[in-house]
């Protein structure tokens, strides 16, 4: 992973964060488009995406089960 890439990411959801919530229906993330688009680039780091890459695919039993959570991605305006 790229230290410093991860690092800006981290700097841009500082100034524009993103609200999350769990609960028993599953994960919720409220925020402003800046912030999704650092979570993206967060995301594409940890998940492993070469510097070539700007995307990864999620795999069956690495990635997620189907015990995993559901995601929601809300936008705020």
């Amino acid at each position: 992973m790229n230290y410093d890439l991860a690092m800006m990411a981290l700097d841009g959801l500082m100034r524009t964060p993103l609200t999350v919530r769990a609960d028993s229906a599953g994960v919720t993330f409220t925020g402003e488009p800046a912030a999704f688009r650092e979570l993206a680039r967060l995301c594409l780091l940890l998940g492993g995406a070469s510097d070539a890459d700007d995307s990864f695919e999620l795999q069956p039993n690495v990635h997620v089960t189907a015990d995993s959570p559901k995601v929601m991605l809300k936008l705020e305006t």
